[in-house]
């Protein structure tokens, strides 16, 4: 069952704006469940993965070419050398909304957005559930 999230409507403004999405939180705040969820047209990889992860650091580019036109990349801070190929990405034309990255360490992120994508990238912060949150606490039909 899935909950609604007041994020989500910045989720969707800021796609509309930006090319890449950063959301950061803490471990097991809903940010790979919420993103699957409502991103089903972007490819999921996560970087956890051993097997996505040998091949992120072989072939960057190689990766991100695979990964299509749309993709999340999932606890993001395990492959750091991935966002100067991203900002290539980027500044080559790719569309908005099109790139989502995940991960639960906030600052190790920042530091290489503000190196690499800074003003390529909206940040948002997952929190477990909001007050808001909990208030609405409507339910998404499970089919």
């Amino acid at each position: 069952m899935m909950i609604y999230r007041e994020i989500e409507e910045a989720l969707f403004s800021l796609m509309q704006k930006y090319p890449a999405i950063n959301m950061t939180g803490p471990r097991q705040s809903g940010k790979t469940t919420l993103v699957k969820h409502l991103l089903k047209e972007h490819r999921y990889f996560s970087l956890e993965n051993p097997d996505i992860r040998l091949f992120a650091e072989k072939d960057p580019r190689g990766f991100l070419h695979s990964a299509g036109e749309r993709y999340i990349l999932d606890e993001v801070q395990n492959a750091p050398f991935l966002f100067s190929y991203i900002q290539q990405e980027i500044d080559d034309g790719k569309p908005n909304g099109s790139i989502i990255l995940l991960g639960s360490q906030s600052f190790f992120i920042n530091e290489h957005i503000s190196q690499s994508l800074a003003g390529r990238v909206a940040n948002l912060k997952l929190l477990p559930l909001s007050i808001k949150d909990y208030k609405l606490l409507h339910y998404y039909p499970t089919n």
